[in-house]
């Protein structure tokens, strides 16, 4: 995993040729040297349609899938667990051609997930991700909870109450 997220060129290529990501018909498009920004685009083929002929919800509630926790791995280095806690998505309308989402994150939340992580006790943000049309209409909305702790061997000692 380290190699993943040391450069984003790599960690870009690796995620294009994921199976989950590359079956589904998902591709990362942009992703910054700094992990900040990330682009991930859904392409619209016969496997991933609906009964409607529209995308596959599931393929889009994917492609935000890993984003946010891997981005903050990058950022934040292996001191800590980061995974996804809670999902939900609200379709807001058909997606009927190739979709994307777009991530960013600033340096703002990224002060404020290691100010609150710092006493060692869990810290569950919310993220929020559009999921868009190639005319830029939302198709989606996906919300995640993000789960951030630093690990055991990096958690301040706690003092006991005598």
């Amino acid at each position: 995993m380290d190699i993943l997220l040391k450069k984003a060129g790599v960690a870009k290529v690796i995620l294009n040729l994921w199976p989950p990501f590359w079956g589904s018909g998902i591709r990362i498009t942009r992703l910054s040297e700094d992990f900040h920004d990330c682009q991930v685009r859904l392409a619209f083929r016969w496997w991933n349609k609906n009964a409607n002929r529209s995308q596959f919800g599931g393929s889009m509630f994917a492609m935000t899938d890993p984003i946010y926790p891997l981005m903050l791995m990058a950022i934040l280095g292996n001191q800590y667990h980061i995974w996804d806690s809670e999902a939900s998505i609200k379709f807001v309308t058909p997606g009927r051609g190739k979709v994307f989402a777009k991530f960013q994150l600033d340096k703002t939340f990224i002060s404020s997930i290691v100010k609150a992580a710092a006493s060692g006790e869990k810290f569950e943000p919310e993220v929020s991700t559009e999921v868009f049309d190639e005319k830029g209409k939302v198709v989606a909305v996906i919300k995640r909870k993000l789960y951030i702790r630093l690990k055991r061997q990096f958690r301040p000692e706690l003092k006991q109450v005598a």
